[in-house]
């Protein structure tokens, strides 16, 4: 492909979604339509709408549900995203302040909730029933993703496997029901629908691995939040896992008392341990795995621009950095 960004054959689909969205955030409650525009507003890399514009303009999809679908979507993860800062008390994403930081947790919890309600109400404007199916599985999915990851919370013998779990339930998900509802809309064959699914799972996937990679390989300027958040909260993610295996005793003690504690006092040299004992390369290598899987999942789609661009994104993002 070109230099050009891989999503900007969707340009002109985006600008028509960013209509949906700013229509559908409107609220007689002016507190509602604040946050929600704030958030909305900090921008993001709108991955998840944009899979789903993807796939559908690869599948041939004529019509205009995928654009009420792809906002849909948006104010899901948008949702996640005010209760995630809630519950992690995170107070910078995308290198400003969170909701909750600036206008409470009270009314990011609430307008979290105006924001799924807001979703349901547009599913159901679509008229398949498939389509809230999926939708509505995948936020209790992400529900219990949530759940399983407060669990998990300072539990330095998390493994692999239940790490992988997590991400699975809690970012991927997502991203796997964007591809399907755009096979769905395009009424493909089950065959078609399901490589869609698993390109969306397994890119979620790597994208959620290549986010923990860079809380230990980066710096906060970059990434828009805070280095080491993820120790400070107690989360065992893979560059922990991966270092407590591989370091000496006493690095893994260290690790381990990090993570039980929520103890950011040796981050420091947690970073280094995680860095100098391949820990990253090996994350790395875990998402590069994922990615491949992506990527083989688009052999069944026909050859068209979008499919370029979906074979893009998988590739961009063992490149990202930020």
């Amino acid at each position: 492909m070109s230099n050009a960004s891989p999503l900007s054959i969707i340009a002109a689909d985006m600008a028509h979604v960013d209509r949906v969205i700013a229509r559908r955030l409107d609220s007689g409650v002016p507190l509602v339509s604040q946050v929600s525009q704030y958030i909305i507003s900090a921008g993001g890399k709108r991955v998840r709408p944009a899979l789903l514009l993807l796939v559908a303009g690869a599948l041939g999809y004529v019509g205009d549900q995928h654009h009420n679908l792809a906002a849909v979507v948006e104010f899901i993860h948008t949702a996640t995203l005010l209760h995630d800062d809630v519950v992690d008390e995170s107070t910078l994403r995308r290198g400003r302040p969170t909701a909750n930081e600036s206008f409470g947790n009270p009314a990011s919890v609430l307008v979290g909730d105006f924001l799924y309600s807001r979703a349901f109400q547009m599913m159901v404007d679509s008229g398949e029933m498939r389509v809230m199916e999926i939708l509505s599985e995948a936020t209790n999915v992400i529900a219990e993703g949530e759940v399983l990851q407060l669990m998990n919370m300072h539990d330095a013998s998390l493994d692999e496997a239940g790490y992988l779990r997590v991400i699975r339930s809690k970012t991927a998900k997502l991203f796997e029901a964007s591809t399907r509802l755009a096979a769905v809309i395009a009424k493909t064959s089950p065959a078609i629908e399901n490589a869609c699914a698993e390109y969306g799972q397994a890119l979620g996937t790597a994208f959620q691995v290549i986010d923990d990679v860079l809380d230990y390989d980066g710096n906060s300027g970059e990434l828009g939040k805070n280095l080491g958040d993820d120790l400070r909260e107690g989360k065992n993610t893979l560059p922990l896992i991966i270092a407590i295996q591989r370091g000496t005793d006493a690095q893994k003690t260290l690790i381990k008392n990090a993570i039980e504690n929520g103890e950011v006092d040796a981050l420091e040299e947690i970073i280094d341990i995680v860095r100098t004992c391949g820990a990253l390369e090996a994350t790395r290598m875990a998402a590069a795995s994922e990615a491949e899987r992506a990527i083989n999942a688009l052999e069944v789609l026909p050859a068209s621009a979008y499919k370029d661009a979906l074979h893009e994104l998988a590739a961009q993002l063992l490149m990202r950095r930020s």
